[in-house]
C-alpha cells in the first residue's frame, strides 16, 4: 500500500511542482530497488532508502537481527516536534534511560527533520528494561523486544528488554526504521507501522581494538569510534593505550609514567579524559577495556626507575640494533626479576580501576616476548645462573612473569574474580599453556590466521574461553605496511568464520586497528565500514555470505557518514542506486 504522501508527491514531481526536483523514483522489484523516471513510472518511493525499509527482507537493519521480524511494512510518518518517552522498570535506572533517549533526540535532530505538518502522528516511546542492573560485562543480557504500531493521532513504540543495554539497542535499530521523506530536505521521518523484532546477539564480546601508544588518538577521535560502534551493536572498545612507542595514559600515582613516555604533555589521557570516555561509551552501550600491555611492548615510560631507587623496571630500552632485540622498534620489556615492578604495577593498576567500571575483565596484553633481550639482560641471566638458559626456562620466567602480574592485579582490586585476558603467544600454545596460565582466570584471544583455527579448537577442549581476531581477516592495518600487504576488503572481513559451531566458551570476537599508521587524519577511513561488518558477524553469525549483505551495507555506510565518521567508499554511486545492475564487481 502506497502512502498518500508519496503520490502526492509523485504528482507534485509530474506537474513541476516547487516540492521537490528529483526526477526518480525507486521501485521494489525481486528484493531490488530499482531506479525509474518519474515520466515512465506514476507508482515508486520518492528516495532510495524509503524503498530499501519496506523491499529489503531485513527493513536494512545493521547487523540484521537474530531472531523474527514481521511487519505490514506500512509506511507512516511522523511528527519529530512532538516525541514522548515513558519509562517503565525500576527507578534506580531512570537516569541511564534518560541519557539514551537524549542519545535518540540528538540523532534525530542530526537529521535536521523539524519542520513537519502538525498533523502528522505524534511519536510515543516506553521503554521497559525489566531489571535494574546497571553493569556492563560480558554477561549482560543485550536482547530486545521492538513493537511499533500506529493509531490515528499516534505512533506507539514498545522496547522491552531484560536489561537498560536491550533497550539501548532496541533505540538503536528504531533509529535505524526513522528516514527522513525526503533525501534533500529532511522535513519528516518515515518508518514502518504494524512491526515486531525479537533480537539478541549471537556472541556476549564484540570488539573494535584502537591503538593510541603509536599514533596518539583524540577523545573526539574516540568519541567518534564509539559512535559507529554503537550504530553497529559493537559493545567492547578495546583500547590498547600503551606500547613500547609511548606511554600516554596518566597516573596520579606515577606521574613519571607519562613525564618519561608521552610524546608531549597535550598528549595524555587523564582521568577525567577517561571517566568523560566511559560514561560516553555506557551510554552507547560501549564497555571500555584496557591493555597494559606486558611483559613485552614495554619501552617508553619505564625508564625512570633507576633514578627512582627502584632498579630497572624494563630492560633493552631503545637497544640497538632493535632486530636484534625486538620485534618493532623501539625496543623494551619488562624486567621480570625486579620485585619492585610488581609494585609499581600495583599503582598503576590501582589507578585504572579507580577510573573504569569494573566489569571483571582487564586485558594484559602478553604477547610476542622477544627471548634474546631478556637473554641480553645482565640481572636476568645472574636471576637464572643456576639454570640451564634453554627456551624453557625462559617460558618459566614468563609464566613467573605472568603470576605476579595477576597477583599485581588482584591486589588492586582486593579481589580474585577478574578475568585476565592475554593474546595467544608460545605461552599459550595447547601442550604448555596449563602449566603457565589457569583456564578458571584466564581468557585466551587468538590471532592466528585462518589457516590456524585448530588453535582454537585446542584451546576449548582444554577448557580455556576464546576471543577471535583472525588476523588474516581482521587485522585492518594489514594491507598498508610491513610483510602484511592483502587489504581485507569488508566482504572478507564479514565472511571471516568465527567457528565451526558455535560454543559458548567461545565469547566473541575483535576487529583490531593497529595504530602504526593511523592517526587522527584516517583512522575513520581505515576502520569503518569494515569494523561494521565484523559487527554483523559477530551479533548474527550469518549463514550467508557478504554478497546478500551488500545493500544493507550500502545504507549502513550512509549512517555512519551522518555520524561525521569519514567512512571509506566501497562502491561507486551508480552501482549503489541501481541495485543489481553491479554485482560481482569489486
Amino acid at each position: 500500500m502506497f502512502d498518500i504522501y508519496l503520490i502526492i508527491y509523485i504528482l507534485g514531481v509530474l506537474f513541476n511542482d516547487v516540492y521537490c526536483d528529483s526526477d526518480w523514483i525507486w521501485k521494489c522489484d525481486s528484493g531490488y530497488c530499482i531506479k525509474k523516471s518519474v515520466l515512465n513510472e506514476r507508482e515508486g518511493y520518492i528516495s532510495l532508502p524509503l524503498c530499501q525499509l519496506v523491499c529489503s527482507e531485513y527493513l536494512n537493519i545493521w547487523p540484521k537481527p537474530t531472531g523474527t521480524i514481521t511487519s505490514t511494512k506500512e509506511l507512516v510518518i511522523v511528527n519529530t516536534k512532538r516525541i514522548a518517552f515513558d519509562y517503565n522498570g525500576p527507578p534506580n535506572i531512570k537516569n541511564y534511560l534518560a541519557t539514551v533517549t537524549q542519545y535518540f533526540e540528538d540523532r534525530i535532530e542530526n537529521e535536521g527533520a523539524f519542520s513537519c505538518d502538525e498533523n502528522m502522528l505524534n511519536l510515543k516511546i516506553s521503554l521497559n528494561p525489566i531489571n535494574d542492573n546497571l553493569s556492563l560485562t560480558v554477561d549482560t543480557n543485550e536482547m530486545y523486544l521492538l513493537s511499533v504500531r500506529s493509531t490515528d493521532t499516534d505512533l506507539i513504540v514498545n522496547i522491552t528488554a531484560p536489561t537498560v543495554f536491550g533497550v539501548r539497542h532496541g533505540i538503536e535499530t528504531f533509529l535505524q526504521l526513522l528516514l527522513p521523506q525526503l533525501e534533500d530536505t529532511s522535513k519528516c521521518l518515515s518508518t514502518v507501522s504494524n512491526l515486531e523484532i525479537s533480537d539478541k546477539p549471537i556472541y556476549r564480546h564484540r570488539g573494535l581494538l584502537i591503538d593510541t601508544a603509536r599514533n596518539y588518538l583524540s577523545v573526539d577521535t574516540i568519541k567518534k569510534q564509539i559512535d559507529g560502534m554503537a550504530v553497529s551493536k559493537l559493545n567492547v572498545l578495546h583500547w590498547h593505550i600503551t606500547d613500547s612507542q609511548s606511554f600516554p595514559l596518566a597516573s596520579t600515582k606515577l606521574p613519571n609514567m607519562t613525564k618519561f613516555g608521552a610524546y608531549s604533555p597535550t598528549k595524555i589521557y587523564t582521568k577525567e579524559n577517561m571517566r568523560s570516555l566511559v560514561k560516553y561509551a555506557e551510554t552507547r552501550g560501549v564497555r571500555i577495556l584496557i591493555e597494559i600491555d606486558g611483559p613485552s611492548h614495554a619501552g617508553m615510560g619505564w625508564q625512570w626507575g633507576n633514578d627512582a631507587g627502584l632498579g630497572n623496571l624494563a630492560v633493552c630500552v631503545n637497544k640497538q640494533p632493535w632486530r636484534s632485540f625486538c620485534i618493532q622498534p623501539p625496543c623494551g620489556q619488562l624486567n621480570p626479576v625486579n620485585q619492585k615492578l610488581y609494585d609499581v604495577l600495583t599503582d598503576l593498576y590501582k589507578d585504572i580501576v579507580e577510573t573504569i567500571p569494573d566489569s571483571l575483565m582487564f586485558h594484559q596484553g602478553g604477547d610476542e616476548v622477544f627471548i634474546p633481550c631478556w637473554n641480553s639482560t645482565p640481572e636476568i641471566l645472574e636471576y637464572l645462573k643456576n639454570r640451564p638458559l634453554t627456551q624453557e626456562t625462559y617460558f618459566d620466567l614468563w609464566g613467573e612473569f605472568q603470576k605476579k602480574n595477576l597477583k599485581a592485579f588482584d591486589q588492586a582490586t582486593g579481589h580474585n574474580k577478574t578475568s585476565i585476558i592475554v593474546w595467544s603467544s608460545h605461552l599459550t600454545d595447547p601442550s604448555i599453556i596449563t602449566k603457565y596460565l589457569s583456564k578458571e582466570r584466564f581468557i585466551i584471544q587468538t590471532w592466528v590466521p585462518e589457516s590456524e583455527n585448530d588453535l582454537i579448537k585446542q584451546l576449548l577442549n582444554l577448557g580455556y574461553r576464546v576471543i577471535i581476531s583472525t588476523k588474516d581477516k581482521w587485522y585492518l592495518d594489514h594491507g598498508f605496511w610491513g610483510e602484511y600487504w592483502t587489504y581485507h576488503k569488508w566482504k572478507t572481513v564479514y565472511d571471516n568464520t568465527m567457528y565451526s559451531s558455535y560454543n559458548e566458551a567461545i565469547l566473541g570476537g575483535e576487529v583490531c586497528m593497529w595504530g602504526e599508521l593511523v592517526d587522527d587524519t584516517n583512522i575513520d577511513s581505515r576502520v569503518w565500514p569494515r569494523a561494521a561488518a565484523a559487527a554483523e558477524r559477530m551479533w548474527t553469525n550469518p549463514s550467508t555470505a557478504a554478497n546478500t549483505a551488500e545493500y544493507r551495507m550500502f545504507a549502513h555506510r550512509e549512517r555512519l557518514i551522518k555520524l561525521g565518521i569519514h567512512a571509506d567508499a566501497v562502491m561507486p554511486e551508480w552501482c549503489i542506486e541501481n541495485e543489481g545492475e553491479c554485482n560481482g564487481y569489486l
